[in-house]
């Protein structure tokens, strides 16, 4: 038997040993029971806790051990928000969770028929690695200025004008409303999504009664989660640092101070006995694999044992598809089906046996940096699951001679195409359709990020849209996973050409911050309807953000806006674009710590696009810290007059000179 087979042996048997003191060290809670008592309201289940035991959940609910069991319970929905009252909880494994609160500001309105009603912005609680919350049984409404009244009935949609509203027209969305009709709103109307009563049918007259200040909020849980919990693992839990934890089924007792430090101290010294032996042992079997496989063989991995699946019909959980059905569903790769080529491979349009549309990528190459890429993207396209994010149905087998992925097919093309390319239309991507883009896509990258997660390709080529206008963020072949006790990776910078944080260019320190830099290009390119590379212009405004830059440190925005939105002319819409591009302004700066966050980004863009720029007096609506969110973005980053005597974020001349194309910068390293 070989040195590197034994040593392999060491490393196997050693496992169980140094999980075991792994799990200990990291302070995992498995000490949360399976659920808590909460007098009036019942027993409830995870994400739900108790503020007694806020570890052992996501949303924790107050008074559930008072005395008086009949006494309200209350929650907060996000950290130094204000309580509200907890009306109903529902929550079982196998079905979905929900909780139900009262606002009692947004009654108030509603009852004083006050058109701020009309205009509140529901705050949701924040997405995790666990799952995210989503409002339940909304309603679109949009609020357009008056001159816009001649579109009376547009579409479907039910107008709503009155005397204490004199400057604006809402417009209620049926429940089955055309597509189409999104496309017919004009740039002067601001969107939110309220909560209806469930009895009532649609709307008909007073929007007043129509509304309920009760709001029920959905969990869905995560990948993960699910997965720890189908799999009889145990029970989906924050860690003792809130990080995701899959917890034994078994409750065991609290480990005493004695025993976690004779624990530490065996996993130590286990730790410098088999640490040498599995150094030596990758050394050997890599060395080995290289001289069987050569350089360019598929991957070394390809000799181990897939541990999904012994008939590689299932790989990392999805199913796995023979190279002649792809083949099949794409007639052979017809060229008159390509959808689009990207920096890794080109994509077809296909369909499936079933009869599923699919888009079908077609990875360049077959080698080990390849191969790396397609795994990568298969394993973090499994665990994550969000309605904004696209879905992957299945891939080729990784042994196969072609490497192939195949996702829904979203039908209506990427942002960069409605933008600036071959679907681009005057008039059709209207202002609020923008909004409701970056407002998803941040969405989108918020969650990712709450699940230690970096994109790294965040660009509007990798932003698809639905027929609706639904962005679902795609290409995650250069994604990491960044890890819970890290706030940083170093590696080699990826990304693509106006997209690249000048900080993770010039210091190959890739960081959550990499892509809100990239996103604030995204915002910048939806105000502008530029791309982000453009080498017809001048040398220094060859990248957007370069541009954008010059522009607001001139007071020139209005240079950098699109023309069809009418920012000169309509006031309401310059605060609104204002708003964003200052918004836009702080992601793309040249220090990263300047930057604000992506949960900090979305909060700052549902602000904005519900409508609190509006009116130079509804910043000041939401000082009761309540659903109506009252975080300004200037309470959290120095203000963009401060910021614009910093000094211009730099570009590296690469950046400007060599990418001219559109496609992902192919680097070695990951």
């Amino acid at each position: 038997m070989s040195p590197a087979y034994v040593l392999w042996f060491l490393l196997f048997s050693s496992l169980p040993v140094l999980l075991l003191s792994e799990g200990n060290a990291n302070g995992h809670r498995d000490d949360c029971p399976d659920s808590f008592d909460c007098g009036s309201i019942g027993k409830i289940y995870f994400p739900f806790t108790t503020v007694e035991r806020h570890n052992c959940g996501v949303l924790a609910i107050r008074g559930c051990n008072d005395s008086d069991q009949t006494s309200a319970k209350h929650v907060l929905l996000t950290k130094g928000g204000k309580p509200f009252q907890v009306t109903q909880v529902n929550c079982k494994w196998g079905w979905p969770c929900s909780i139900s609160i009262i606002d009692q500001d947004f009654r108030g309105l509603l009852e004083n028929g006050s058109c701020k009603a009309l205009s509140y912005n529901i705050r949701v609680p924040p997405s995790s690695a666990f799952g995210y919350f989503d409002v339940q049984n909304n309603i679109s409404i949009f609020n357009c200025s008056r001159h816009l009244r001649k579109l009376n009935h547009i579409n479907g949609f039910i107008n709503y004008t009155s005397t204490r509203c004199p400057s604006s027209v809402y417009y209620f969305a049926p429940p089955s409303t055309d597509d189409q009709t999104l496309r017919s709103l004009t740039s002067s109307c601001s969107m939110v999504q309220l909560p209806k009563r469930i009895d009532s049918e649609f709307f008909k007259g007073d929007p007043f009664g129509f509304l309920t200040a009760e709001i029920t909020f959905e969990f869905t849980f995560s990948h993960d989660c699910i997965r720890c919990h189908e799999e009889g693992r145990g029970f989906c839990r924050p860690d003792s640092n809130g990080k995701f934890h899959c917890a034994s089924p078994t409750t065991p007792t609290t480990p005493t101070r004695k025993s976690t430090v004779m624990t530490r101290k065996i996993a130590l010294i286990l730790g410098a006995v088999v640490g040498p032996c599995i150094i030596v042992g990758l050394f050997l079997t890599l060395r080995r694999c290289k001289r069987k496989y050569g350089q360019s063989s598929n991957t070394c991995a390809d000799s181990f044992p897939n541990p999904d699946t012994e008939t590689d019909r299932i790989f990392f959980g999805v199913p796995v598809f023979s190279y002649k059905e792809l083949q099949e569903a794409t007639n052979n790769f017809d060229p008159t089906r390509k959808l689009g080529d990207g920096g890794f491979g080109t994509v077809y349009y296909g369909t499936l046996r079933d009869g599923r549309e699919v888009a079908i990528k077609h990875l360049f190459e077959h080698n080990y940096k390849r191969v790396q890429q397609f795994m990568n993207e298969i394993e973090i396209l499994t665990r994550l699951r969000h309605r904004n994010l696209v879905s992957l149905y299945g891939c080729t087998s990784r042994h196969g001679q072609e490497l192939l992925l195949v996702y829904e097919y979203v039908p209506n093309g990427t942002v960069a195409s409605h933008l600036h390319g071959d679907l681009a239309r005057v008039g059709l991507l209207t202002w609020p359709i923008r909004m409701q883009i970056a407002i998803e896509t941040a969405t989108a990258l918020a969650y990712l990020h709450a699940s230690n997660i970096i994109h790294r390709d965040v660009k509007t080529n990798n932003i698809l849209l639905d027929i609706s206008f639904s962005v679902k963020v795609a290409d995650f072949g250069l994604s990491r996973l960044l890890p819970n006790d890290v706030s940083h990776v170093s590696t080699a910078p990826q990304g693509s050409p106006g997209y690249v944080d000048p900080e993770y260019f010039r210091c190959y320190r890739l960081t959550d911050k990499s892509d809100v830099y990239s996103f604030g290009v995204v915002l910048m390119e939806l105000i502008s309807s530029m791309p982000a590379v453009d080498t017809v212009r001048e040398r220094d405004e060859v990248n957007l953000a370069n541009l954008a830059m010059k522009k607001i440190h001139k007071g020139k925005l209005s240079e950098l806006v699109d023309p069809s939105f009418g920012f000169e002319t309509d006031q309401q819409v310059k605060r609104v674009i204002t708003s964003v591009a200052e918004l836009a302004f702080r992601c793309i700066q040249a220090d990263n710590d300047l930057r604000p966050s992506m949960d900090e980004v979305l909060e700052a863009l549902k602000n904005i696009g519900g409508g609190k720029f509006e009116s130079e007096h509804i910043e000041k609506e939401g000082d009761s810290g309540g659903v109506i969110s009252s975080t300004s973005t200037e309470q959290v980053h120095p203000p963009v007059e401060f910021l614009m005597n910093e000094k211009l974020p730099a570009s590296p001349k690469s950046l400007t000179e060599k990418w001219e194309s559109e496609s992902t910068t192919p680097n070695a390293s990951g």
